[in-house]
């Protein structure tokens, strides 16, 4: 009988145990801890670590008085090229074994399961030397493998299998039997597998599959930035695309039109995901795009989201309103759902009947009775909103606010006593307003009903790992209109690239917010026709700290770069409105 490992039941306890006998827990945070642990499934040493209430260190010297193997940190090792060479990738990934450094005559090998006697006795024959297995996090392994087994020779070996079936251009598109016995081929199973375990590695949100002329590009989204992963030949990407679309539910002979899909991916490291699917036909073949959604990563806390002390009262004050409609502004991708899951999280209380209509729900919360938009059989964010009506609710959360109907019907819930949360795409809190207006809202009817607004942005962190001091060039200090004098006593970074980030010198992304309550003040200038340059002038005299505001101090702080904030806002012409609010605050 194979033994679970350091990840299996037998050792949780143990784990937890021990960490309160030695005083390095206690009773509340290790409740908390298992908590989480249950929502997502990992071991709960990672789960520790991640929520910073242990140390690797000091985790992987627990774990070895119990197990009796020492801890290896994968992220920071020296993986040996001549090390990694003595057993096959094959049987590294699965296996869950990856071999690091020889050593008198011994070969050390980090596993998820150390104490695996046959796959070490597994090892021991196929290297003819002594294994050192030494414990280390399923994350760290799996980043380790698609760091030092590269996805694009991953795929070209893969495929190197199926060059007896390869199609040349002459003989056409493959019948829809030939593509059903491709998808199910194990090499193509495995392609798409090992697309989708280095997108999760990396924790990519998204996943491009791109046919070209010659061949298909395989690019992921990280940290909100494409990049290039690996090509797929081109006489395999139907192959490809119609296993995704066995994946997703799809229909695999139709290939002349759009598709939608889903489907439940469970990672290596432990965590699901819902993976949403869309195929659309190209010049050169179908398109396919994969939306990551980490169902951990959703549920966040609002002191996690990246707002300073200021607007957090000022949005805690608006969550926490006995009625009236919140409102969160932003482009696609700029964390808007995130914001709100947060929100109906810290809100969320036995007294309390939430309600959310979604497109598409993409976390499933114990404490909300969601509803999934569903054109096909007339549910529509109107018509779902209207029934929820109906539903005794006390905050309703409606995934976005697109035309009148919708935003009629918001404003009359809360108008009846209810709180409601909605996203609407603008680039500020202001434009919000006259977005509003623009789909036929009267604007009494919007100052009487909104009690506030808030904007954001995401902004990629700056890599800790390899951090240096930065100097700003010319160009983004013109582009910012922020003289180098006015970043005196800041502790400006940016990240050289390395390892953990890929070389991007990035890693992980902050929210950029600004936060406006509708103030007596703005409600009258609402009402008086006031746009949204107007509006905003009178917030910011009112206190509001601008997104533009709160990127530079993230920047200060060393969190972000002068550049990614330029980059995120200027486009936007953010920067350029707040010189002008400032300007005419200071006249």
């Amino acid at each position: 009988m194979k033994t679970q490992g350091i990840s299996g039941k037998w050792a949780r306890g143990r784990l937890g145990e021990m960490l309160l006998e030695k005083g390095l827990l206690t009773e509340k945070q290790l409740g908390s801890a298992l908590e989480r642990k249950l929502r997502t499934g990992r071991f709960l040493g990672e789960v520790l670590v991640e929520m910073g209430l242990i140390s690797p260190e000091v985790l992987g010297e627990t774990l070895k008085q119990m197990i009796g193997v020492p801890y290896v940190d994968l992220m920071k090792a020296t993986i040996e090229p001549e090390a990694l060479a003595l057993i096959p990738e094959d049987y590294q990934r699965q296996n869950r074994v990856l071999p690091f450094h020889i050593e008198a005559g011994q070969l050390c090998v980090a596993m998820r399961d150390p104490v695996d006697v046959m796959v070490i006795d597994d090892m021991h024959i196929l290297t003819g030397l002594k294994i050192l297995p030494h414990s280390c996090f399923n994350r760290e392994l799996e980043a380790a493998f698609n760091r030092v087994h590269p996805l694009r020779k991953t795929v070209t070996n893969v495929l190197h299998a199926l060059k007896d079936i390869e199609r040349s251009q002459e003989q056409g598109e493959p019948t829809v039997n030939e593509l059903l016995h491709l998808a199910e081929d194990a090499p193509i199973v495995r392609v798409v597998q090992s697309i989708l375990s280095a997108a999760t590695a990396a924790e990519a949100s998204d996943i491009h599959i791109e046919p070209k002329e010659q061949l298909a590009k395989v690019r992921y989204r990280i940290d909100g930035m494409l990049s290039d992963q690996t090509v797929v030949p081109k006489q395999f990407l139907p192959a490809v695309i119609s296993r995704i679309k066995i994946l997703a539910g799809m229909d695999i002979s139709e290939r002349r039109r759009p598709q939608d899909g889903r489907f439940t991916y469970a990672s290596d490291t432990g965590k699901t995901y819902h993976v949403r699917v869309s195929v659309v036909p190209m010049v050169h073949g179908e398109k396919a795009v994969l939306r990551l959604l980490d169902q951990s990563g959703l549920m966040t806390s609002l002191d996690r989201l990246g707002l300073f002390p200021e607007q957090m009262e000022r949005f805690e004050s608006l969550i926490h309103s006995p009625h009236g409609i919140v409102l969160v502004t932003g482009p696609t991708g700029s964390g808007k759902t995130t914001t709100l899951y947060a929100v109906l999280n810290t809100i969320s209380n036995d007294a309390l009947n939430i309600n959310t209509i979604e497109d598409p729900v993409e976390y499933e919360m114990e404490s909300a009775n969601q509803e999934q938009v569903n054109p096909k059989i007339g549910v529509t964010f109107a018509s779902g909103l209207r029934s929820l009506l109906r539903q005794d609710p006390d905050v309703i959360m409606v995934g976005e606010i697109r035309d009148q109907e919708t935003a009629v019907i918001a404003i009359q819930a809360a108008l009846t006593g209810h709180l409601v949360f909605s996203t609407v795409h603008t680039n500020g809190a202001a434009e919000a307003l006259t977005r509003l207006e623009n789909i036929g809202l009267e604007s009494y009817l919007l100052s009487s009903s909104i009690v506030g607004i808030a904007g954001q942005r995401l902004a990629r962190r700056v890599c800790r790992k390899c951090a240096v001091a930065d100097t700003p060039d010319p160009i983004t200090l013109r582009m910012l209109g922020v003289k180098a004098s006015e970043l005196a006593g800041g502790t400006l970074l940016r990240g050289e690239g390395c390892e953990e980030c890929g070389g991007t010198g990035y890693r992980g992304r902050i929210g950029i917010f600004e936060v406006m309550p509708m103030s007596t003040r703005l409600r009258e200038a609402l009402v008086e026709g006031a746009a949204g340059d107007g509006l905003h002038q009178i917030a910011v005299e009112e206190g509001m700290t601008t997104m533009f505001e709160s990127g530079l101090r993230r920047a200060l702080q060393g969190e972000t770069t002068l550049s990614e904030v330029a980059r995120v806002l200027v486009a936007d012409n953010l920067a350029s409105r707040h010189l002008d609010s400032m300007q005419s605050h200071a006249a």
